[in-house]
């Protein structure tokens, strides 16, 4: 029983003369949040989407797991940090990962 004995029919009543609408997003197998550092992958989540006034809003509960994501170096940051350190672009490459793509240091690093 919910709160001031109020069924979970009653509520659903309620809630759809508030505009509201919550239901259950079934059978999920995982949710993957990408970001630039890595993915946060919820596996078998439980997923429910609530809209109200127009906008859904989406909630996850479950455990997740933070897998990090490559560390990606633009071509550009590489052509310059090869032309200021006067080396090669692949030698300029190795220096960006070796300081997850700080570009002063990679020079510094290159310099003689």
């Amino acid at each position: 029983m919910l709160p001031g004995n109020i069924n979970p029919r009653q509520m659903k009543a309620m809630m759809k003369k508030l505009g509201m609408n919550v239901e259950q997003i079934e059978d999920v197998q995982s949710i993957v949040i990408k970001t630039p550092k890595g993915n946060w992958i919820f596996d078998s989540a439980e997923v429910s989407a609530m809209t109200m006034q127009g906008q859904t809003t989406y909630q996850v509960v479950g455990t997740p797991r933070f897998e990090a994501g490559a560390l990606e170096i633009p071509k550009e940051d590489v052509t310059m940090v090869a032309a200021q350190a006067n080396v090669s672009e692949e030698k300029a490459r190795e220096a960006l990962v070796a300081t997850k793509g700080d570009i002063a240091e990679a020079i510094m690093r290159l310099a003689p």
